[in-house]
Order: C-alpha cells, then structure tokens, then sequence
C-alpha cells in the first residue's frame, strides 16, 4: 500500500549568514516574525517596514532520508509559493513557477539536504515583463506576469506583503507497482438515479502488472481491470437523496472509495465525500434581456451570495478551524453563495468541506483579476496545468457549482482604456474564450461556465449590460449615493458595496496608542481605497450631519452607512425577482485590520452590516419601494418554499410616537415569489416629522421620506437593564437604528443582533457573550442610535 511521510518537521530558512527555524507550511514573513526579525506587519505601519522582504530570494532546507522498500519514492509539494529551484544536495530535482499548482519529484534512493530556493516573485515578474511587453493593470505591481496570490501584490483593501514558501504541504509517498495518479469523478443524478463515473489515471513502475479498480458508494459497487495507464468505472445508485443548498433541503453525503489492487494487494486508495444534485445555469434571453439564474435539482434559485477573498494575507495560517468559523458565520447570515474571487486562490479542501457540509454553493473564479494578462509562455503553459488541476480537484464537491473565467477584465478590455494600449497584444481573452471552457467541458462538463464576471454573454452586448448576464455595479458608491440601486433592476448583481471601518476593539489592537481619527496615520494607512476616506464623508453626507472631532460618532455613522446602503441594494433587487437572480455582496471577509466592504472585519469580528444581512436574507423579507406609478407599495419577498400568507399593518407615524393613520390588509406572496401591496391613500408620510412603519409576521419595514440629516428626531430616550441572556432597551421615544457595539464592552465580547428600530414603548433583549463583567452603565455607554441633527 502507499505510504506516506509527512515532511513538515525540520525546515530552516536562510537569512543572510543566519538559519532561522521554519514552518511548514508556512511563508517567509511569518518565519521572520516567529524569530523576531520583523514586526507583526498588520500593526501600525509596520507593513511598510517589511517591505524588503519580498524583494530577497529565499532558500528553506531541510535532510531528507529514504529508508523505503518500496520501489518509488516521490517528493510532493502541494504548494509552493512561487518560483523556486528544488535541489538534492545541489542536484537539481526541478524548477516551478505557479502558486496554484502542486509538484511532485521523483527521489527514488536519494538521500541528503533538501533545498528549495525562492527568486523573488518581484524579480520574476519584471524579467516576464521585460520579456513580454506592458500590459495593463487596475495596479501599478506586477500581478499579471506569474501564476501567484494577485492581492499579495495588495489591493485595495488588502496590504502589500509578497509571500514566498512552501505553503501547503510537503510530503514523501513511497510506492510499488502501481499507484492512483488522478481520479475525474462525474456525479450527477439522472431520472431519480445517481450516477457516479470515475475517470481514474494510474502511474506504473511495471506496465505488465495486470491491475483492478474497485470503487463503491452508497451500496453500489463496481470493478474493472486495467492493462494500460487508465480505467472509466460507473456507479449507480437508486433512489438517492439530494444535497441541497441551505434553506432549499438537507446535505446528505456520501462516501465514495477507490482502489487499485494488484491480485489481493492493495496498492493505493482514493476516498471522498460527495453529494448528489443536478446544477444548471439558465441564460435564456426573454423580455428583461438575458437571464442568469442557478438551478439546483431543477429549482431555481434567487443566490444570496458573498464574495469571499483569502481570509489571511498569509494563507497558510488558515486553518480547518477558521475556515469553518468564518463560513458558519456566512450561513448564519442567510449567505448561500460564496463566490471565490480571482484575484486569490483556489482555497483548500477545508473550504470546499465546510461549504458542502453547510449547504454553501460555492461559484469559483480561475485566478485572473483586474488585469490584462498575457497568453504567452511560460504563462500560458501554467495556466492550462493549474487548471487542469484544480477542476479535477474540486469536481467531488457538491458545494461547486459554477467556474467563472475571471473577475473583470472583460469590462477593463471594453471600459479601461486597455484595448487602444494593447495594440493586439494578448490580454487573457484566450484563456477565458477559449482554453479555460475547453478544460471545463472536457474535464467537468456537470457544471456551466462563464467566461467572466461581469460578462453579458458575449460582445454583442458592453460587458457590464445589466440587462444581460452578470453585472458589477460601482457607480453607486465611487460616484454615486446609494439610492441609485434603485434605478435599475440587473439580471444579476455579482459585486456591489459599501465600505465602513472595523469594529472598535480591531482598531483598538492594529493602532495601539494612537489616538483614533478617520484621518490619523493609521486608519489612512489602514484604508487602501482610492480617495476611500473621501467617498466615505461624502457617501455619509449626503444622509447624514457628519460629526467633527467625534470619532466615535463618525464610527457609528460609517457602519450604520454600509449597512444602510446594502440593504438598499438588496431590497431592491430581491424585490424583483425572477427578473434579478441573485445578488452577491462585495465582500463577506477581511485579510487583515482595514476599512473596507466586509461584513466580517480582519480580525472575525462582525460589522453591523453582518446582523443586517440576516435580515436581507432571510426567507421572508418585508421592504417598502416605490412603484412604476410613483406610488410607495411593500413588497413581501418569500424564498420559502411554502405560501406566505399574514395581516400586515400599516401605520403612519410622526416622529413623536403618534399614530397618524392605520390600516390592516391581507398579505399574500406564494412560494419562491413576491407579493405587492399598495400604502392605501392617506398612509403615505410627508416630511420631516413623518414615517411609515409596516408589521407582518414579526417583520417590520420602516420608510422615511427624506434623508435621516433633514428628519426631526426627537431626543433618544431609553432604559437599559441587565438580564440573564445580556441587556434588555426599553425606549421612552422614537430610537432610530440602535446599536451595541459589544466589543467597547471587552474585545471578547459579541452581540447577537445589530440595528434595531424602536417605537416608543418597545423593547428588545440583545443576548451578549463573551463579557466578563455585565453592568448597565457600561452597556449604555456601548450604545449608539441616530441623533437629531443639531
């Protein structure tokens, strides 16, 4: 049987004259801090301060021994980041240039020192540069040129920090006569049966070797002999259950094992996990455009969607443990898509685990970002072997259920200036046009591909057409205030966004000592976005008095802001539904401490906008809009799969807690639909001193006529109270979008909900945990809501 040897023990890194002990996996960077030479690069400014190391080439070593009887011994690497000489007491074993892919070295009967010798990825990068001619970039760094984590170039929300290590992996397997060298299964469900077809690939050290394929799942079993380097076995199981996203039905798994014998000796196993369900993507033109809708076992879904960038500037610090923390996070949220972005990586198995097991629908770009990318070699070469290798990869996860080409550089070609500077130089439309879908349809062709985000299909339409395909929409936010979401209506909205700052006991611990102000040296540095800090006061301006000198004010407002103008988003669009299929938030997660789009700031702690999107994504949504006539309507968003039928009661109210008008009508939304009611006559608020408050089912909705600055809110008045389960808000008068930032209470501390509205006389318990020491004067001060503007 194969064996296995770990070769994570034992590693030093060369610096200068000096050997420093090593992690792996691990990176430089985090090396040199465990030994002191550099300080944590997320505190402060120090990530200027260690910037050099990204410029020096880099050697880790470590002895390797081959006590073995078996016939091969491989050295496999399952990453390493990124270019670098492999060598054996100074023999060459190899030379690799791709973060994304893995390597394996025969080492048969070697012994000695171990070396692995990273070149700069700067230095890499300018020579392909040099050798390939300019191309542009959203980024002055060279990211386009190496198969490499893009964003550890920095981004603009991320910091720049150019890794290399080995970060996956390392390990010795010792093999006879045979061993698995790919399996390609196709799952799919055909008239109530589950089909399963292994493709499997084997490596021989003796090709007269008469081999077996066993494989079996769910009951089912199936056997082939194999005389060459290959064998196809299928698999069918009757009557299976289907893996469902969440909310849509359960997520059974099932094991499904391989293996190659050799008589009765069993030479090599394979074993994975895997769901059966069927994954369509409808882009049918009709009426609206061109749609772009997921349909899962035949059901056609709205996708709650997040963008999910690498949660660690250093990725090999994520572990098992986070990955499944961070993402539990997003299904509590209501999220059931994740979109992968491509200017990261291909997470690892923990990720595509933890989304299997949670019922997330994982969307998965191809490692283009931003950027025109060459097609020439050596790129091109890598790009097919790394994406040959990672569809094979993740084809046995049922979580995966859309390839996407790239992340923007279809609109750059059309809307960057990009395609007068190319001048017909190669740019990346070969791969996402042509090699990139070659690949998937020939290795995984149970799932669809796009050729980008956004793209409309093709180039008879402008690539970010709202009305066709995929649509990115940036305007609101660089250029414009929130309220233009509700312009349009796109058939699906991949990235939009708003941006705030991280929780307070975040700042508190990657600024230590300085004295907090949006404008202080830290949090600029901490704010990667271009003119970020301006786009911030102007976006808070136009619905708010921006606070001078009160930082903790500007924090609240800011956050209250990004939740604000997210849920104006995806009100909207969920409102119209079929027509929009999905809506995926820039972005769920940080890398690091920064003012950015998250939900989930760098250190795992949750912004408001995170308990904002348990709201917005809740099977049942309640939300006023303003119809084709002008008129205000609410509309009852039900993803549910029953009838949603309730009393909804309308009241106009003033600002002082008088009810001005009251209506009850029926409600009415049928499964996966949206029901209208018109505001009758006379409930419709007008001016400053006037709301519109809609109750149904525990939902409210809540509409103000004008912008919070021009409202006339009376003085908040409130009571606060310990209770077992945390804090108990009782409101003597209107208490507009009342907030506990639990973390001012230790940094231990989480609350487990965000903004709330109360009317004079509610109240509401807010369950805290993590506090050590409750008391009602310090939860007070922890409390935020909207003042009157004065």
């Amino acid at each position: 049987m194969l064996e296995v040897t770990p070769l994570g023990e034992g590693w030093t890194l060369r610096h200068g004259s000096d050997r420093l002990p090593a992690t792996v996996p691990g990176c430089v960077h985090t090396d040199l801090m465990a030994a002191g030479v550099i300080p944590d690069p997320f505190l402060g400014r120090n990530e200027t301060e260690v910037a050099w190391v990204g410029r020096r080439d880099w050697t880790y070593e470590r002895l390797l021994g081959d006590s073995s009887a078996q016939e091969q011994t491989d050295l496999v690497f399952d990453g390493l980041d990124t270019v670098a000489e492999v060598s054996l007491d100074g023999r060459p074993l190899g030379t690799v240039r791709n973060m994304h892919r893995s390597h394996r070295f025969d080492v048969t009967g070697l012994t000695g020192r171990l070396a692995v010798r990273f070149v700069s990825a700067y230095a890499e990068a300018e020579a392909v540069r040099e050798r390939l001619g300019e191309r542009p970039a959203a980024y002055a760094e060279p990211y386009p040129y190496l198969r490499k984590m893009a964003c550890s170039f920095g981004w603009d929300w991320g910091p720049t920090l150019v890794t290399a290590g080995i970060w996956r992996p390392v390990r010795l397997e010792h093999w006879s006569t045979a061993r698995i060298a790919r399996v390609r299964p196709l799952v799919t469900v055909e008239e109530g049966t589950g089909v399963v077809e292994l493709a499997v690939d084997v490596e021989r050290t003796r090709v007269e070797a008469p081999l077996v394929l066993e494989a079996s799942v769910a009951g089912a079993r199936a056997r082939t002999e194999i005389r060459g380097t290959g064998g196809t076995l299928r698999l069918r199981v009757p009557d299976p259950q289907l893996w469902w996203p969440r909310g849509y039905g359960g997520q059974p798994l099932y094991e499904l094992q391989l293996t190659l014998l050799h008589g009765d000796e069993a030479l090599d196993g394979w074993r994975r996990r895997i769901g059966f369900r069927t994954v369509e993507l409808d882009r049918r033109p009709d009426a609206h455009g061109t749609g772009f809708t997921l349909v899962v076992n035949g059901e056609r879904l709205f996708a709650r969607g997040v963008n999910w960038i690498p949660d660690d500037v250093f990725p090999s610090r994520i572990t098992r443990a986070r990955y499944r923390e961070r993402l539990e996070q997003a299904a509590a949220a209501g999220v059931d898509l994740v979109r992968v972005w491509g200017g990261g990586i291909y997470e690892s198995e923990d990720f595509y685990d933890a989304c299997d097991a949670l019922g997330l629908l994982v969307w998965q770009d191809f490692p283009f970002a931003c950027a025109a990318y060459p097609e020439e070699q050596p790129l091109r070469g890598e790009v097919e072997a790394e994406a040959r290798e990672n569809v094979v990869r993740l084809m046995p996860h049922p979580s995966l259920v859309l390839w996407n080409g790239n992340n923007e550089n279809l609109w750059g070609f059309r809307d960057w200036g990009w395609e007068p500077r190319l001048a017909g130089e190669s740019w990346g439309e070969g791969y996402y046009l042509g090699l990139l879908p070659r690949v998937v349809a020939e290795l995984d062709p149970t799932r669809p591909y796009t050729a980008g985000s956004p793209w409309s299909g093709s180039w008879r339409h402008h690539p970010n057409d709202p009305a066709h395909g995929t649509h990115h929409s940036w305007e609101v936010w660089n250029r414009e205030d929130y309220a233009g979401y509700r312009r349009g209506v796109p058939r699906f909205v991949a990235e939009f966004g708003w941006q705030a700052p991280p929780a307070h006991a975040t700042l508190r611990r990657a600024l230590p000592g300085e004295e907090l102000a949006p404008d202080s040296p830290g949090m600029l540095h901490h704010q990667k976005a271009d003119d970020g800090n301006g786009k911030l006061e102007r976006g808070l301006a136009r619905h708010f008095a921006v606070p001078d000198g009160d930082f903790d004010r500007w924090h609240y407002l800011t956050q209250l802001n990004q939740a604000r103008a997210v849920a104006a988003g995806i009100e909207h669009w969920r409102s119209h539904w079929p027509v929009c299929a999905g809506t995926v938030v820039w972005q769920l997660n940080d890398c690091w401490p920064v003012t950015s789009w998250a939900a989930i700031d760098g250190d795992g702690r949750e912004k408001p906008l995170f308990h904002e999107l348990k709201r917005l994504y809740a099977d049942r949504l309640l939300t006023v809009r303003e119809a084709a006539d002008g008129r205000l309507e609410l509309a009852a968003v039900n993803q549910a799969a029953g009838d949603w039928t309730a009393a909804l009661t309308l009241r106009r109210m003033s600002v002082e807690g008088k009810v001005l008008g009251r209506r009850e009508l029926p409600l009415a939304a049928g499964a996966r639909s949206v029901g209208r009611v018109g505001v009758p006559d006379g409930l419709t608020p007008a001016g400053p001193e006037e709301f519109l408050v809609a109750d149904a089912d525990g939902l409210r909705a809540v509409h103000f006529p004008v912008p919070d600055r021009e409202v006339a809110y009376p003085d908040p008045q409130f009571e606060v109270a310990l209770v077992p389960e945390g804090i108990r808000v009782t409101a003597r008068t209107l208490v507009r979008d009342l907030l506990l930032q639990a973390d001012r209470l230790d940094p231990g501390a989480r609350a487990d909900r965000g903004l709330v509205t109360l009317l004079p006389g509610e109240e509401v318990t807010i369950g805290v945990r993590g506090w050590k020491t409750p008391d009602a004067e310090r939860a007070r001060s922890a409390l935020y809501c909207v003042e009157p503007t004065r």
